[in-house]
């Protein structure tokens, strides 16, 4: 399969909503459409949130990833989230994922990225493997999460 990488855009929005909603329904995560919405176009509106790629397999769309950024004084500065991974079904097991954590690595690196951060849910054993393959290691912390709004 020839892979390639797209910077997403506005007009990607209802394509990437889409996929959002189905890798969401995988673990029953709640999803609001219209705030889900409003989160992209505000990430793709400003560049220092992060980035997010369209994965494009023979000129077709297969998933897409999120790279956000923050900044961590344990980390040595410039750290980011992997925040999502998606691959769409019909095309998980042909090494899409793997290229897309290499190509996601070496941007970050661009970046200034020193650390990149994960959370994969505790049963996906393909996620893990697929993560530690690349060396990320696991702290046995647990995330802790408040919600402000």
């Amino acid at each position: 399969m020839n892979l390639n990488f797209f910077a997403a855009g506005m007009d990607d929005i209802e394509q990437i909503l889409k996929m959002q909603q189905d890798f969401y329904a995988i673990d029953n995560y709640n999803f609001n459409r219209d705030t889900a919405k409003e989160a992209l176009r505000t990430f793709l509106d400003n560049s220092h949130f992060g980035k997010l790629w369209l994965i494009m397999g023979n000129g077709k769309p297969v998933g897409y990833a999120a790279l956000t950024l923050g900044y961590s004084f344990e980390f040595k500065g410039r750290d980011a989230f992997l925040d999502e991974l998606y691959v769409i079904p019909e095309f998980r097991g042909n090494g899409i994922a793997t290229k897309t954590v290499e190509f996601v690595a070496e941007k970050a690196k661009e970046m200034g990225v020193k650390a990149i951060h994960l959370e994969v849910e505790a049963h996906n054993e393909a996620g893990k493997a697929l993560y530690r393959s690349f060396d990320f290691q696991d702290h046995n912390r647990i995330l802790m999460t408040r919600w402000l709004d």
